[in-house]
């Protein structure tokens, strides 16, 4: 079937963190909501038959996931990225980033570090230092809007023990996808060093232009002995609120020792709607990803071609893959303060600061472009027009 992209929905009556806590965040309601990382698109058809056969049997109790779940994951995974996944290595998390959070408490200590690649998603950040453990930190290289890994200070950071790397592929928020080569390297390093690899493949599905996505415990017998990936359907199908998520493991005692924890805390079902909605997308939600992803890269050359054209002081990158934009603001000379004030009281628009993502970056937002393209249209104007009044009023003041 034929899927609307361009329809929008109201999303006031939906519980929508996206729009119901802009208030919490950008400290008003007036802005266009361009952030947290879910989509404004209705889910495949599939999806929502699957929900609602579900709901309609009225009968909402304790769920057990039948073996037909594992298995569309697994035959998504072969089909998609030629990966062989062992079904009996795989755990259910309520999502990537608890799956996070869990596996730096429970294998580090606290006077451990634990590497991440910057800038990258501030949870990154959040779940390492709750639990007491140390960042540390390889910068990636930007030349461009093209990020590159700087292999020297990489395995100079390794030297210094960290005990676990989180690596995110493909990367949030620059969007690139990691070449086999890349990938190689990483897990070669951190093989020699005796780092656990922790890959966050959260956005593994969401691959714009034709690239393909590798996953990390996929490139060799030695790297799958030391990676843990952490995955969902969530991100790819606009499924975040049903909280639901793949962990998997390299051996039965890494996979006994994270699922202890979920177990003390009785965490092991899926809830009866993330169970049937995710078999669902897998066995039937390729054919909307599809037409999904296509929209996606006519909503991201729109806004690269509209800066170029109308606020060439702002430059968005074009990523290998999500529907996210790393937009490099530096060209207006602000702080991230000030930047962060400018897009929310000039523009309008409610993105997330760049600083976050890395803490000693100045001058990055990154925008969510997964929206009908009316919306982005809007956006762009309301901040061509922003950047328009401060430029004249700069051009006013040398005069």
């Amino acid at each position: 079937m034929q899927y609307n992209f361009n329809e929008i929905i109201d999303r006031n009556k939906n519980f929508s963190a996206k729009y119901d806590e802009r208030m919490k965040k950008f400290k008003t309601n007036d802005v266009i909501p361009l952030w947290i990382a879910d989509m404004d698109f209705k889910v495949a058809e599939p999806i929502q038959e699957a929900i609602r056969s579900r709901a309609e049997q009225g009968i909402y109790g304790y769920t057990t996931r039948p073996d037909s779940y594992y298995e569309a994951f697994c035959t998504w995974q072969k089909s998609r990225n030629s990966w062989d996944v062992n079904k009996n290595l795989i755990s259910f998390s309520p999502g990537v980033v608890p799956t996070l959070s869990v596996i730096v408490r429970e294998f580090t200590s606290p006077d451990d570090k634990v590497l991440i690649q910057t800038p990258v998603y501030p949870e990154f950040y959040e779940v390492i230092e709750a639990w007491g453990r140390t960042v540390l930190e390889s910068k990636l290289v930007e030349s461009d809007g093209r990020y590159s890994i700087d292999f020297n200070d990489f395995e100079e950071k390794l030297k210094e023990n960290p005990r676990i790397f989180i690596l995110c592929s493909p990367h949030n928020p620059i969007g690139k996808i990691w070449t086999r080569s890349e990938l190689e390297r990483i897990t070669e390093l951190c093989q020699r060093y005796g780092v656990l690899i922790i890959s966050d493949e959260i956005h593994s599905d969401l691959l714009l232009w034709g690239n393909k996505h590798i996953p990390t415990a996929s490139i060799s017998k030695e790297a799958s002995e030391i990676t843990i990936t952490c995955t969902s359907a969530t991100k790819t199908f606009n499924l975040a609120g049903l909280q639901a998520s793949f962990a998997i493991f390299p051996d039965v005692e890494k996979k006994d020792l994270f699922d202890s924890f979920w177990k003390g805390l009785d965490i092991h079902r899926n809830n009866c709607f993330s169970l049937v909605a995710i078999e669902a997308a897998y066995r039937h939600g390729s054919e909307w990803l599809g037409q999904l992803l296509k929209y996606v890269e006519g909503n991201i050359l729109y806004i690269r071609d509209y800066c170029e054209r109308h606020i060439p002081e702002i430059k968005p990158n074009l990523p290998d893959s999500t529907y996210l934009l790393w937009l490099d603001c530096r060209s207006l000379g602000m702080s991230n303060d000030e930047l962060n004030r400018f897009m929310i009281e000039d523009a309008g628009l409610g993105l997330n600061d760049g600083s976050a993502f890395c803490r000693s970056l100045t001058g990055y937002v990154r925008l969510n472009a997964a929206c009908p393209r009316k919306i982005l249209e809007t956006a762009m104007d309301q901040l061509s027009t922003a950047v328009e009044s401060i430029t004249n009023n700069n051009l006013g003041r040398v005069q």
